[in-house]
């Protein structure tokens, strides 16, 4: 099984280069898809956060705050050590899960932001592709995302 990780800073264009070789029939597995899937109502991954920072964290609909909970994590880290404990290994299974199921195509994308920080995905590689510009683009294309 050979694979590709795909990385890069925010706004770079790392959801453009997975959508690109998605369309090239390349399966791509992408960890902020699989958190956000994780997270989704009714996944017992959102059940585990509630229980850990409590009913706060969900819109009024069962869906998860995102941004209460980043206000959460972002001023206290301890909360988001647990968050991670949380998180990081339902993730990594999820992964390996779209990785081997793909195993017998000639390569796969591995899409994980923080690929260098995480040695856990390091380890899963065959080859990096970074993907990069300039840091004007960055801001421009994150704040646009954003609706800032």
């Amino acid at each position: 099984m050979f694979i590709v990780g795909l990385t890069g800073g925010i706004g770079c264009g790392k959801s453009e280069v997975s959508r690109l070789f998605s369309e090239l029939g390349v399966p791509v597995i992408d960890v902020d898809v699989i958190s956000h899937q994780l997270t989704a109502k009714g996944q017992s991954t959102l059940e585990a956060i509630v229980n850990q920072f409590g009913v706060d964290v969900l819109n009024k609909d069962g869906s998860l705050n995102r941004a209460h909970l980043r206000e959460i994590i972002f001023n206290d880290p301890e909360a988001r050590h647990a968050l991670e404990a949380i998180m990081h290994p339902a993730i990594y299974e999820q992964a390996m899960i779209e990785l081997n199921r793909n195993k017998a195509t000639p390569y796969q994308i591995l899409a994980v932001p923080l690929l260098f920080e995480n040695t856990r995905y390091q380890n899963l590689i065959n080859r990096s592709l970074v993907i990069d510009c300039d840091i004007t683009t960055q801001i421009d294309r994150a704040s646009k995302r954003d609706g800032a």
